[in-house]
C-alpha cells in the first residue's frame, strides 16, 4: 500500500497587535485629559456657586443652593443611564459638557452685569444637577469602549488619580480667579475648562464590537420606562454585577457618612481642632491616591473577588478603630489605611462591573452604581449626626462599620464573586 505524504500544516494567522497599556494609549490619555478638565471645572464651579450664594444671602441659603443640584442628579440618574445606552455615550458626554459650558458662561456674563438673585442661583444649581445626571452614567460607560478589557483596571486607577487631582487643584484655581477678577472670572474659568474637554472628546476613537463579558445581541428597544426596568432587572439577575452593586451600596451607606459627617463630630469630640481634621482627611486622601496609583501602574491584581471582600473588611475595621484610638496621629495612620482599603475595594468593584456588563446595558448599570454613591449615601448623613449626638462617636462608628461589613457577607456568599478575576491580557483584532 502506498503511503500518502502528510498534508502540510495549516498556516497560522499571526496574532493581532497587542493593545498598548492604558498609560501609553493616546486614546485613553485624550479621554483622561477631557475627564480631568471636566472634573476641575466642576470643582471651580462649586467654589464660585457657593461664594455667589454667600454674597447673595446668608449661610443657610448657601447650604440650600449647594444642595439644590443633588435632587435632580439623584432623580434623573437612572434616566441618564437609559440615554447613555440608547445613544453613543461619547455624544451624551459631549452634549453634557457643552450644556455645562454654555450654562456656566451665561452665569458668568450675568454676574458681570449684575448681582444675581438667590432664586437664579438655585435654578442654575438645579439645571447643572440635571445635566450631571446625564454626564455621570455616560462617562462611566466610556472606558470599555475606548480600551481593551485587560486595561480597565489601569483606566480605573488613572480615573481615580484624576479625581484626586481635581479635588486638590480645583478649589485653589477658583479662589485665585475670584481673588484677581471676582466671581464672574471663576465661572468663566469653569466654563473654559468644560470647553477644553470638547475637542478631546471629539478626537476619541470608539471600539466596535462587544467588549463586556457575555456580550450578546442588543435588547429590543422599547420605551424609556421599559428600558429602565430592563436595566434594573439585568443588574438584579446578573450573578456577578448584582452582588457587586449590593456590596458597594452597603459600603457607601455604612462608611461614607462615618468618614464624612462622623469624622467632623469625632474630631470635635476629641478636641483635635481644625488642623487635626485636616490631617485625618489628608491621611485618607493619601491612602486612596496610593491605591489609585497601584491600579494605574500594576493593571491587575490576582484573586480579585477575595481581595475585594478582604479590602472592604479591612476598611470597615479601620473605620471602627479610628473612633477608639486616643491620639491624633494614630487616627491619621488608620485613616490612611482606610483610604487605601476603600480605594482598592472601589477600584476592584468598578473594574469588575465594567468588565462583566453587556455593552448594551453599561450606561444603566453605571447609573445604578452611581445612584448608590450620590443618591443613597447622603441619606445617612442626618441619621449618623443625630446618633453621634445621642450616643457619642465610638458606638456609631462601630455600628456603621458593622453595617458596611454586610457587604463582605454578600461578597463571600456569592461563588461567582469569590472566584471573580480581572480580565487578562488580550489581543486586538488586526
Amino acid at each position: 500500500m502506498t503511503t500518502l505524504p502528510a498534508a502540510p500544516p495549516e498556516p497560522v494567522a499571526p496574532p493581532g497587535p497587542v493593545a498598548p497599556p492604558a498609560h501609553r494609549d493616546g486614546n485613553v490619555l485624550r479621554w483622561l485629559a477631557a475627564y480631568t478638565a471636566s472634573l476641575i471645572g466642576d470643582s471651580v464651579y462649586f467654589v464660585a456657586l457657593g461664594w455667589s450664594a454667600q454674597k447673595a444671602a446668608g449661610p443657610a441659603e448657601v447650604g440650600l443652593v449647594m444642595a439644590a443640584g443633588a435632587l435632580p442628579r439623584a432623580l434623573l440618574m437612572l434616566g441618564g443611564g437609559v440615554l447613555a445606552d440608547r445613544l453613543d455615550p461619547r455624544r451624551v458626554v459631549l452634549g453634557s459638557d457643552a450644556l455645562r459650558c454654555l450654562l456656566v458662561l451665561a452665569v458668568a456674563a450675568a454676574i458681570a452685569l449684575t448681582a444675581p438673585a438667590l432664586w437664579v442661583l438655585v435654578v442654575v444649581a438645579l439645571v447643572f444637577g440635571a445635566v450631571d445626571a446625564l454626564f455621570i452614567p455616560a462617562v462611566g460607560a466610556l472606558p470599555p469602549r475606548i480600551t481593551s478589557s485587560d486595561q480597565l483596571a489601569r483606566v480605573t486607577g488613572m480615573r481615580a488619580l484624576s479625581m484626586r487631582l481635581s479635588q486638590i487643584v480645583g478649589p485653589p484655581i477658583g479662589g485665585l480667579a475670584m481673588g484677581f477678577a471676582g466671581v464672574a472670572a471663576a465661572f468663566t474659568v469653569a466654563g473654559l475648562l468644560f470647553a477644553l474637554s470638547l475637542p478631546l472628546l471629539l478626537a476619541l476613537r470608539m471600539r466596535t464590537g462587544p467588549t463586556g463579558a457575555g456580550a450578546g445581541q442588543p435588547p429590543t428597544p422599547g420605551t424609556a420606562w421599559k428600558e429602565l426596568l430592563d436595566g434594573l432587572r439585568y443588574v438584579r439577575r446578573h450573578r456577578l454585577i448584582g452582588p457587586l452593586v449590593a456590596a458597594g451600596a452597603l459600603c457607601e451607606l455604612g462608611l461614607t457618612s462615618t468618614l464624612g459627617v462622623g469624622m467632623v463630630l469625632l474630631n470635635a469630640e476629641r478636641g483635635w481642632g481644625p488642623s487635626g481634621y485636616g490631617w485625618i482627611v489628608s491621611g485618607f486622601g493619601a491612602g486612596a491616591a496610593t491605591s489609585a496609583a497601584l491600579f494605574a501602574t500594576a493593571g491587575r491584581l490576582p484573586r480579585a473577588g477575595l481581595m475585594l471582600a478582604g479590602s472592604l473588611f479591612a476598611g470597615c475595621a479601620g473605620a471602627a478603630a479610628i473612633a477608639l484610638v486616643p491620639t491624633l496621629w494614630t487616627a491619621v495612620v488608620l485613616a490612611a489605611g482606610v483610604g487605601l482599603a476603600a480605594g482598592v475595594f472601589g477600584s476592584l468593584d468598578s473594574t469588575l462591573v465594567q468588565a462583566a456588563a453587556d455593552p448594551a446595558y453599561l450606561g444603566r448599570v453605571t447609573s445604578v452604581v452611581m445612584l448608590t454613591m450620590v443618591g443613597l449615601a447622603p441619606l445617612s448623613y442626618p441619621v449618623v449626626g443625630a446618633a453621634i449626638g445621642a450616643w457619642g462617636a465610638a458606638p456609631v462608628f462601630i455600628g456603621c462599620a458593622t453595617f458596611a461589613c454586610l457587604g463582605v457577607v454578600i461578597a463571600l456568599s456569592s461563588e461567582t464573586l469569590r472566584r471573580a478575576e480581572l480580565p487578562g491580557r488580550s489581543r486586538d483584532a488586526p
